[in-house]
């Protein structure tokens, strides 16, 4: 901390005496300049201790003395005694108490060197302790921002070492890293934030003095950081310290996200191409799992920089073992837990998402068609969500007699419908389970959550109480639009 002219004055050795203006001793003293000028403003930069012996001062000319160093911007007058005067003119002190300008009389036991050394000592000592400070904060700072910590740990460790707040913003004003309690404070700054372009501005939001700096960075982002004083030059030091390891990482992580972004699309184009062992072998080695088939396929259309988004949401939120999503073409496509996903489409607007018929994973080609069939079926009915199923079904069902469609649901499915009720098995369910699966026995029971046999039993009991082949692709197409038709009343 720099040296106030109280502390000064406390100096035993030095012999000074406050003779003007004691209110004003907590100004911080700059430097040190001795001279007999009357008017040496050309030559201060502001925050000095003048020293004089008012050789050309006398009772008439102290006062626009006085006054041309408050315009100055000087911290304090010291009046040197028992040489060209025994005491310091009347009217200079009472024109420094009138202003608020501190006049310390120094005696004439007391050289002006001294006070300079005594100044010297303490300014080297705060720029020492001033340079420690900013070399620990960098440090400290670098440490966090190669750990673990990240850009979240950086705002955190950076509020800190400012003893303030920090936000790191978005190009939209958005949050993206706060520190604690900082976050209500993003509110305020919005008109800041559309007004500064690059660099930095300095502002205040509430009893907080805040500087708004830029992130050197493709994609614009803002620091903010609030402190109860401005900032010193070591906070200042900090603060740009951060600013250069935010952008580093911001921008690594961009790069990052857009090269695993494109892994992950490479992997939808082999899954794609029937190359399921390849995809999910390289999907554990880098994951460390793959989302348990069978696979309902999630695709998601819109605009290019909503589907953006959406994979930002689903990079920081859900992406894992338990969901895998990649982009084909003009589609974002997830499998796993489609649900969370599609709410996370949801929410943002403008997206429509078609979902697939369970399929196993060498069956992820014909389950990516359906997908974006039912996404394409969404966006023209602009429906957030079809399920490639009821959008299949409809097709041929718009194309037949309502009444008609109805008898004949109810005629052929009545015998199971019965069966259910008196509770002896759940044979509508396990027949649409079995149908959507396309009659594979594994996927159907495992997503029905009883065993292969129990599902084949109930199959034969199907094909006993409505006398039908279940084997017949016919019969089971009369059963899976009989099923349709159910659903949609």
């Amino acid at each position: 901390m720099a040296l106030t002219l109280a502390a000064l004055v406390a100096e035993r050795s030095l012999g000074l005496r406050v003779r003007a203006a004691e209110a004003g001793l907590d100004r911080a003293i700059g430097w040190v300049h001795p001279t007999e000028l009357t008017d040496p403003q050309a030559f201060l930069e502001g925050g000095e201790l003048l020293l004089t012996t008012g050789l050309t001062l006398d009772e008439t000319t102290s006062p626009g003395y006085i006054r041309r160093l408050v315009d100055a911007g000087v911290a304090g007058l010291g009046f040197g005694v028992g040489l060209s005067h025994e005491s310091i003119p009347r009217s200079l002190v009472d024109t420094a108490e009138e202003v608020g300008l501190p006049v310390l009389e120094v005696p004439r036991k007391t050289p002006f060197i001294a006070i300079t050394r005594a100044v010297s000592r303490a300014v080297a000592a705060d720029e020492y302790a001033s340079l420690v400070r900013t070399g620990k904060g960098q440090q400290e700072l670098t440490r966090t921002a190669v750990g673990k910590g990240g850009p979240g740990g950086v705002v955190r460790k950076l509020a800190k070492l400012v003893d303030g707040w920090v936000l790191l913003l978005d190009s939209s004003g958005a949050v993206t890293e706060a520190s604690p309690a900082a976050r209500p404070f993003a509110d305020d700054l919005q008109e800041d934030l559309a007004r500064l372009r690059a660099g930095t501005l300095v502002t205040v939001a509430g009893e907080y003095n805040v500087v708004l700096q830029t992130l050197d960075t493709r994609a614009r982002g803002v620091l903010a950081v609030g402190t109860h004083e401005p900032l010193d030059a070591a906070g200042q030091h900090i603060v740009n310290t951060a600013v250069s390891l935010l952008s580093l990482a911001l921008e690594q992580n961009r790069e990052h996200v857009g090269a695993l972004r494109r892994l992950r699309s490479g992997l939808c184009d082999l899954l794609g191409a029937g190359q399921a062992e390849l995809a999910t072998r390289t999907m554990k080695s880098l994951w460390g799992g793959v989302p348990e088939a069978p696979w309902s396929v999630l695709a998601v259309a819109g605009p290019a920089g909503t589907r953006r988004s959406l994979a930002d949401v689903l990079d920081a939120e859900v992406a894992g073992d338990k969901v895998f999503f990649g982009e084909s073409g003009a589609f974002v496509v997830a499998l796993g837990d489609v649900e969370t996903v599609a709410r996370q489409a949801s929410r943002l607007g403008g997206l429509h998402a078609g979902l697939s018929d369970p399929v196993s994973t060498v069956d992820f080609p014909a389950g990516l068609r359906q997908a974006k069939q039912a996404a394409e079926a969404a966006k023209a009915e602009r429906s957030p969500l079809v399920r490639f199923a009821e959008h299949a079904g409809r097709g041929f069902l718009e194309m037949v007699e309502s009444q008609a469609a109805q008898a004949f649901s109810d005629s052929l499915l009545a015998p199971l419908r019965h069966h259910d009720e008196t509770g002896r098995g759940e044979l509508v369910a396990s027949l649409t389970c079995w149908l959507e699966h396309h009659g594979h026995w594994d996927l159907a029971s495992a997503r029905l959550g009883v065993h292969r046999h129990t599902l084949r039993n109930r199959m034969r009991k199907v094909a006993e109480l409505t006398g039908r082949d279940l084997d017949s692709p016919g019969v089971r197409a009369e059963f899976w639009l009989a099923l349709q038709v159910s659903v949609r009343t």
